[in-house]
């Protein structure tokens, strides 16, 4: 039985997002399923589905519910074979850089996913609350806060706009 559903789900899109998994399973819960929502509208995820599966437990047939995520990834290229160091002059290495990018076969991409960091903050033994006023921004707005508000579950640029608290779940960035 998992008592924190929410680190739950954020250790496993963590944990898949480095073995640069596709997709990834997580109990459904409406609490994920809106951190779900917050992730697809800010463009870390690629999308989300709800599946159901029944299992047979001593013939009584329960349907269970899970979300799939679909992770999101960008392509990182990366060329290791030139050094343009000697050059000095700027025109002239930034043109050397893209006649080598049209190089085809002598570049690789990398898988790196959208999401660099998830990180929970308030915890069952500890709960983090913060007014509108008390709302720090993650990596100068580049990163969001997940808030639960008396207004649902929000980001920290939302809750800011509608000028309401809440507790602070998690961090992602």
């Amino acid at each position: 039985m998992i008592n924190d559903t929410i680190s739950d789900m954020l250790t496993r899109i963590r944990n898949a997002s480095i073995i640069r998994k596709k997709a990834v399973l997580i109990p459904y819960t409406r609490i994920n399923f809106k951190i779900a929502e917050i992730l697809e509208k800010e463009g870390y995820i690629h999308s989300f589905e709800i599946n159901k599966k029944s299992i047979d437990r001593t013939m009584a047939n329960k349907n269970i519910r899970e979300l799939k995520i679909y992770l999101k990834y960008y392509k990182k290229y990366k060329t290791n074979f030139y050094k343009l160091t000697g050059v000095k002059n700027k025109t002239t290495v930034n043109a050397f850089k893209n006649l080598i990018k049209l190089l085809k076969g002598k570049q690789s991409s990398i898988k790196m996913p959208c999401i660099t960091n998830l990180k929970r903050i308030s915890k069952p033994g500890l709960r983090i609350y913060v007014n509108h006023k008390e709302l720090p921004r993650v990596l100068a707005g580049a990163g969001i806060y997940i808030l639960s508000t008396s207004k649902g579950i929000l980001t920290d640029r939302e809750a800011r706009f509608k000028g309401i608290g809440g507790e602070v779940l998690c961090t992602i960035w």
